[in-house]
């Protein structure tokens, strides 16, 4: 059996197909074939409120070659969501018919609490102490997901409209930023030795400039240095010299400011990166539901 999961973000459309595994009446699954296109719905939706026809038709040929695969794959079921991009724009709705009428592919636009119960649902937490107080962080293009959990129940959870293409865009505004940090000081008052996790493309790859083991947390002072390291090139040279894809070479810098005003808000020492993200938690949601029904 095989699930895939279809994420269009304000920066990227992702497709995961997944193989789901049984094994002594538990589910799990393995990662088959994960592809990301860089369409970039933000910089539409986030200026003018509107996907324009160039990106529409971005945007469709993509959904067109997932399904083809997902046919391939002999894909038993599927989700795809929309995100924050797709939710800003006036004609949000008019994409989503063209998707299903032109690719068969029943896209859902998402809320941000939505998104934030999917991306916590990726079970990132699942080799970490429950006992312990920790805050999940997801930084999309347009929206930044927080979920608070102490000794493994959620406290609170909210999603905020800041992500790095709206910031790239000078779209953020100040009262966002300060609403933000308002909810963190509210639910994390009273909370000690608070430790973050860290979801999405930007903090895996991080991450993985970090050159941290494995399993290891990262910590602010180093995120902090790599930022600083970061921020020092060009963005030309952050591609030719780093080595970055052009798409993640601009918003690693806003999404670094992103993670360490959270961090620092919460008076987080250290970040996990359990490499998972929002695909991850629809590959999940598919297996709770189908499971759940079966039984």
């Amino acid at each position: 059996m095989r699930y895939a999961a279809i994420d269009v973000g304000s920066n990227a459309v992702r497709l995961l197909i997944a193989e789901i595994i049984e094994n002594n009446g538990s589910i799990s699954f393995k990662k088959n074939t994960l592809i990301r296109v860089p369409v970039r719905l933000g910089d539409d939706a986030f200026l003018n409120k509107h996907i324009s026809e160039k990106k529409t038709t971005d945007l469709l040929k993509s959904m067109q070659a997932f399904r083809n695969l997902m046919d391939v794959y002999k894909v038993g079921d599927y989700m795809a969501c929309a995100t924050s991009a797709m939710r800003e724009a006036a004609n949000g709705q008019e994409v989503v018919d063209k998707i299903m009428a032109e690719a068969n592919i029943d896209l859902q636009i998402v809320h941000g609490e939505t998104e934030a119960k999917i991306i916590y649902n990726s079970h990132a937490e699942i080799n970490i102490d429950k006992s312990k107080n920790y805050l999940y962080i997801d930084v999309g293009g347009g929206s930044t997901e927080l979920s608070l959990f102490s000794n493994g129940e959620l406290l609170a959870s909210q999603s905020f409209n800041l992500g790095t293409i709206r910031i790239l865009d000078n779209q953020d505004k100040d009262e966002t930023w300060n609403e933000m940090k308002d909810f963190i000081r509210e639910h994390t008052k009273g909370l000690k030795n608070i430790f973050g996790i860290g979801t999405g493309g930007n903090i895996n790859k991080l991450y993985k400039l970090s050159q941290e083991k494995d399993g290891a947390a990262l910590s602010y002072i180093k995120l902090r240095a790599l930022y600083n390291y970061l921020d020092s090139f060009s963005l030309k040279d952050r591609i030719n010299v780093l080595g970055l894809n052009q798409d993640r070479a601009d918003v690693i810098i806003p999404a670094c400011e992103i993670y360490l005003t959270v961090l620092k808000c919460a008076n987080i020492k250290s970040i996990y990166v359990p490499t998972v993200g929002m695909v991850d938690g629809i590959i999940q949601t598919l297996i709770e539901k189908n499971y759940q029904s079966a039984t």
